[in-house]
């Protein structure tokens, strides 16, 4: 591998073949070295999931033109660890970590759920500066090439100032062609309603899909990542990987002994 030029890890929610993560190695293969480490198949909302009693299968792809590829029969989590061990056996980090680009929206509470941003934060654990891209546009073969000066502007900032210890990035896109900039806002708060549908099975039994509605919970605050979204800026969403609350710490003092 060469040195002289920074290794970007990347991994996906989407599997290995998509086209976000394909993309997006695409946008970063010029400037730096890009090793790709992604599941086989789909893994939306795995979040921070890990196959603690599964084994693993790790295979050498070659589908991404200029990048070292590998698929891993886990989650995106697991893409991330073994790397580090299996992969990288010559001990060398990266210099950064990415998820994406993901098919579909991971701003608001929906952060919780993402693989996407799993990926970011098992990165941030790794005190490696993450970032997770996103865009609205669930559509599995969207063009997102619009996509390509915000990735790569927000990529080399990142590689050249880093991110403190304990923070990693959400960047979200709007499914739209051209965007007004960015704008760094806080998470919104938002709920997720019909979470479950009920069907019948020809075989007499039922059975269970999850999907659900989302709703914004915040509709009038122009201070979310939900509202610059939906004004049709890229967002970005600084996250901590300490979820202690400081204030309710001060105030439980009251209960030590």
């Amino acid at each position: 591998m060469n040195c002289k030029r920074p290794l970007i890890l990347i991994s996906n929610d989407d599997g290995y073949t998509a086209n976000g993560i394909k993309t997006l190695a695409s946008f970063l293969s010029d400037f730096a070295e890009v090793l790709v480490c992604a599941p086989d198949g789909p893994r939306s909302g795995y979040s921070c999931a890990f196959s603690a009693n599964t084994p693993l299968h790790l295979e050498h792809q070659n589908n991404i033109p200029n990048c070292e590829v590998w698929s891993c029969s886990g989650t995106p989590v697991d893409c991330v660890k073994i790397t580090f061990e299996q992969i990288l056996t010559d001990g060398r980090r990266p210099d950064l970590i990415l998820g994406g680009i993901n098919h579909g929206d991971n701003s608001s509470v929906n952060t919780h759920y993402s693989g996407t941003m799993g990926i970011a934060r098992e990165g941030c654990l790794k005190y490696i500066p993450s970032i997770a891209f996103s865009s609205c546009d669930y559509n599995p073969d969207a063009n997102l090439e619009p996509l390509r000066h915000y990735v790569v502007k927000i990529v080399k900032q990142v590689l050249k100032e880093g991110l403190p210890k304990g923070v990693c990035l959400n960047v979200n896109f709007p499914a739209r062609d051209n965007f007004k900039g960015i704008k760094v806002r806080r998470m919104g708060y938002g709920s997720w309603l019909k979470e479950t549908l009920r069907c019948e099975h020809p075989r007499g039994f039922d059975y269970y899909w999850m999907l659900g509605k989302y709703r914004n919970d915040e509709p009038s605050a122009t201070d979310t990542d939900q509202w610059a979204l939906k004004e049709g800026y890229v967002t970005i969403t600084p996250t901590r990987i300490d979820i202690t609350d400081y204030d309710m710490l001060d105030k439980m003092k009251a209960w030590e002994e």
